[in-house]
C-alpha cells in the first residue's frame, strides 16, 4: 500500500435559503470542508475530512496548503498501513526518529490548530484505505462493535421561545428520542436562554432527552445562572458552557451544578482532553475526528473516557466523512451510547457522497461497509472546489 499521491480540496457549497439558520456564528449561508484524498500505487483511494471551524463555515485554504506542502512530502512513498507511525511522523516532524526511538513526543510547533486539523483529514483517509484494503469497516479495525445499533440525537434547535417546541417536535416526529438546542449569546440574555429551554421541555414532555449547547459563549457567572434557571428541566447535558480557552472556568461551572457538562469539540489532541479531565471539568467528552487528530486520536480520547468512567459523544457536525469517522469510533468505544445527527442544512452530508446515511426510528446501525463506506460525488467536488 505505497502512497503515491496526497491531495486536498477546499469545498464550499451554498446552503439552500430555506435550510439556513441564524446562531451566534451569524446567518450560515455556506458549508465548508477540506476533503483529503490519499491514493496508493494500486489505485486504491482513502478519504478524510479536515475542518477549519467547528461550525458550518470556515476558510480551508491553510489546511489545503498544509496537507499538500507539509504533510504530502512526509507521506509519499510510505506504507499506508502504518497509520500510527505516520501519525507520529507528521506530529513530530524532523525529530520523528527521536520520537519513534525514544517512545515519547518531540512535537512540531504547530502541535495544535490547523496543522492538527490537516493531520486529521490525512489520518482518517488512512483508516479508510486500510478498511477498504481488508474489506472491513474501520470500526472492526478499532476492535469491533460494542453494540448493534445506537440512538441518535437530533442536533438543531435555533427557534425562539414561541417556536422552539414546534421545531424540536418536528425532529421527534422523525423518530428521534433525544434533541439538542442552541442557547447562549444568540439569545442576548441568560434569561431568554432559560425561557427557551423551559419552553422546549414543556413542549416535548419529560421522556425525551434534551441537551443545550452554548457554543462556549457564556461567561462563568452567566453559565452558572443558566444552570440554576434550568435545573428543573432535566438536561441530559449542557455543552460548551464557556470559552474553551477557560478550562478552569469550565471546571468551576461543573462544580456548581448537577447538570452534566459536555465539551471537547474545540480541542486538539488527547493532551487537551487530558488537561480538562485533570481539572474535573467534564462529564461528556466530545472529540471531533476532523479536528482532534483524526480517527487515531479520537479513539485515544475514547480510551480516556473509558478509564475516567465518562461518556464519549463524538462531535459529528460536518460532512459525511467526519460523521462516519465519529460513528465508527463511537461504535468501537464502550463509553459511547448516543451519536449526534445534524438537522441543519448540510449539503456535505447528503450531496457530497453517493451513499445515504439513514436514521431509522431514532437509531443508527453499526457500520458494515468497508472503510468509511463512502464514495465522493466527483461532479460535486469539481463544482464546489475553491481556487486557492
Amino acid at each position: 500500500m505505497k502512497i503515491t499521491n496526497v491531495e486536498a480540496f477546499w469545498l464550499r457549497c451554498p446552503i439552500p435559503k430555506e435550510k439556513q439558520h441564524f446562531s451566534d456564528y451569524g446567518l450560515l449561508t455556506n458549508f465548508d470542508m477540506a476533503l483529503v484524498v490519499i491514493t496508493t500505487e494500486d489505485g486504491l483511494q482513502g478519504f478524510g475530512e479536515a475542518k477549519a471551524a467547528v461550525g458550518s463555515s470556515g476558510v480551508c485554504a491553510a489546511i489545503v496548503s498544509c496537507v499538500e506542502n507539509e504533510l504530502k512530502p512526509v507521506l509519499l512513498g510510505k506504507d499506508a498501513k502504518d497509520i500510527t507511525r505516520l501519525w507520529e511522523m507528521m506530529y513530530n516532524g524532523t525529530r520523528d526518529h527521536y520520537a519513534l526511538s525514544r517512545g515519547r513526543k518531540f512535537p512540531i510547533l504547530g502541535r495544535r490548530g490547523l496543522t492538527i486539523s490537516a493531520m486529521s483529514g490525512v489520518d482518517t483517509a488512512l483508516w479508510d484505505l486500510k478498511g477498504k484494503a481488508l474489506n472491513v469497516p474501520v470500526m472492526d479495525l478499532l476492535g469491533g462493535a460494542c453494540r448493534d445499533q445506537m440512538p441518535a440525537y437530533a442536533s438543531g434547535g435555533w427557534a425562539n421561545a414561541e417556536n422552539i417546541g414546534a421545531q424540536l417536535n418536528g425532529y421527534i416526529e422523525k423518530g428521534f428520542k433525544a434533541v439538542k438546542m442552541r442557547v447562549g449569546i444568540m439569545d442576548e440574555t441568560v434569561q431568554n436562554s432559560i425561557e427557551r429551554v423551559k419552553a422546549a421541555r414543556k413542549a416535548i414532555g419529560p421522556d425525551i432527552k434534551l441537551m443545550a449547547d452554548a457554543h462556549g459563549t457564556f461567561s462563568v457567572p452567566e453559565a452558572k445562572q443558566f444552570c440554576r434557571g434550568v435545573e428543573d428541566c432535566n438536561l441530559y447535558w449542557f455543552e460548551e458552557p464557556i470559552s474553551p480557552d477557560n478550562r478552569h472556568g469550565t471546571a468551576e461551572v461543573r462544580a456548581s451544578t448537577a447538570i452534566p457538562i459536555a465539551a471537547g469539540e474545540s480541542e486538539y489532541t488527547s493532551f487537551d482532553i487530558r488537561d480538562l479531565l485533570e481539572l474535573r471539568a467534564l462529564d461528556v467528552i466530545q472529540p471531533d475526528a476532523a479536528i482532534i487528530g483524526g480517527i487515531s486520536e479520537a479513539m485515544r480520547v475514547g480510551h480516556l473516557a473509558n478509564v475516567h468512567q465518562l461518556e464519549l459523544a463524538p462531535h459529528c457536525w460536518g460532512s459525511a466523512f467526519s460523521f462516519m469517522a465519529g460513528l465508527n469510533v463511537a461504535f468501537a468505544s464502550s463509553s459511547a451510547i448516543i451519536i449526534e445527527f445534524s438537522l441543519g442544512g448540510n449539503p456535505m452530508m447528503y450531496d457530497l457522497v453517493k451513499e445515504q446515511i439513514n436514521v431509522t426510528d431514532g437509531f443508527i446501525s453499526a457500520p458494515r461497509a468497508a472503510g468509511l463506506g463512502l464514495t465522493p460525488q466527483w461532479d460535486f467536488v469539481k463544482e464546489f472546489t475553491q481556487k486557492i
